[in-house]
């Protein structure tokens, strides 16, 4: 290991992830507050992620989200609440209700995504300015050495 004079590159891994995710997050959140969509959390992005293209129903959302199927109830419920999701009659049928994201989710998304893009672009830019780049590669391989060819998916912590 390099001897550095930076107390950051002396700190554990773990920590360095962790304060870099966030603080990318939060400066993200701080973004879709000022473009108008401050009822939301970062827990609401992962929740529409999983319910992007033909839904869910709240078990299965349970199972992705890594939550109790109570608890994916009472998300589902404030999200249908705020205009965000709807319940529809399952396409099998039967009592089960499908989760799908509204017009209004859909926009949060679109918004959401060219955010993140201008963010990562100006991270992106200050980090040329000092000979660096974003460590996406490096963070790709770390993932693949820890999980292979099926990571993870990234669930809320609560």
């Amino acid at each position: 290991m390099e001897t550095t004079h930076d107390p950051l590159e002396r700190t554990e891994l773990t920590f360095l992830l962790g304060m870099a995710f966030q603080l990318v997050l939060t400066e993200f959140v701080n973004r879709l507050d000022a473009a108008g969509y401050d009822d939301l959390r970062p827990m609401h992005g992962l929740v529409f992620q999983a319910l992007r293209g033909a839904g869910a129903t709240s078990s299965e959302l349970a199972e992705t989200l890594g939550v109790t199927k109570q608890a994916a109830g009472q998300i589902v419920d404030d999200l249908e609440k705020r205009g965000y999701v709807e319940r529809r009659p399952h396409p099998a049928g039967g009592r089960r209700k499908l989760v799908v994201l509204t017009a209004r989710a859909q926009e949060h998304l679109a918004v959401a995504g060219r955010t993140l893009h201008g963010l990562e672009a100006e991270l992106a830019a200050r980090l040329q300015e000092s000979g660096l780049r974003l460590p996406r590669a490096e963070l790709a391989a770390l993932v693949r050495v820890m999980a292979g060819d099926s990571p993870p998916p990234l669930r809320p912590l609560w």
